[in-house]
């Protein structure tokens, strides 16, 4: 390994204990079913599909903040009950797990990393878990349900950084929107970008193998 690489090497993982993930778009590719669930809602209102835009604003924010962009205001409370009829059971085959994710995980887990989710689901965290077979790999999961104020305010990590009795400086964030960015500055963590180049990051993930190659000492 060169010596520039090297150095890179530690200063990214340099005091790292634990490892925060958000869900969508970094554990798995859920956009086709995310436009899938919020279309369903405006169909089932005689709305339009979702423009581009909003179809970036739900795969990044709560349920109820995403409902409330992409619903008049004088239809929420029809849009959250047609949103509680869907099964989202049925939406789950269209979220696909990242390449890579699992051996990741391995291998943070034998190098006794700690490992938390941070994410803007509510419910369907945990059908989401079963569904992939991540159970165990996760303590704790925060989830929009288990905060008082979701993503980007900085509870969801504070909470982890108080369970896993650690320091900010401890801890590194991989998240994929600016919502994740935005989380990571305002809990003062270590961000690292996953395929999204466009974020002002400490790192940029291409991949969770090149992520893999560089705890293992290659390059990063």
């Amino acid at each position: 390994m060169s010596e520039s690489i090297t150095v890179i090497r530690e200063s990214l993982l340099h005091g790292i204990k634990g490892v925060i993930f958000d869900c969508d778009g970094v554990l798995v590719d859920s956009k086709d079913a995310n436009r899938m669930y919020y279309n369903l809602v405006r169909q089932k209102l005689g709305m339009l599909p979702m423009t581009p835009d909003e179809e970036d604003f739900v795969h990044a924010h709560a349920v109820m903040a995403s409902i409330a962009h992409i619903v008049p205001v004088e239809r929420l409370a029809e849009a959250e009950a047609i949103r509680r009829e869907i099964d989202y059971s049925e939406i789950m085959p269209f979220t696909y797990l990242e390449s890579g994710l699992v051996e990741f995980l391995d291998m943070l887990r034998e190098k006794k990393y700690l490992l938390a989710v941070n994410t803007n689901r509510t419910d369907s965290m945990e059908m989401l878990l079963e569904n992939f077979e991540l159970e165990g790999y996760f303590s704790p999961v925060i989830t929009a349900g288990k905060v008082s104020h979701p993503k980007p305010n900085p509870e969801g990590v504070h909470s982890i950084l108080k369970h896993w009795n650690l320091t900010r400086h401890e801890v590194a964030y991989i998240g994929d929107s600016i919502v994740d960015e935005q989380t990571a500055r305002a809990a003062g963590v270590a961000f690292w970008a996953y395929k999204n180049s466009r974020l002002a990051a400490h790192h940029h993930v291409t991949s969770f193998e090149s992520l893999h190659a560089c705890f293992m000492e290659g390059p990063c």
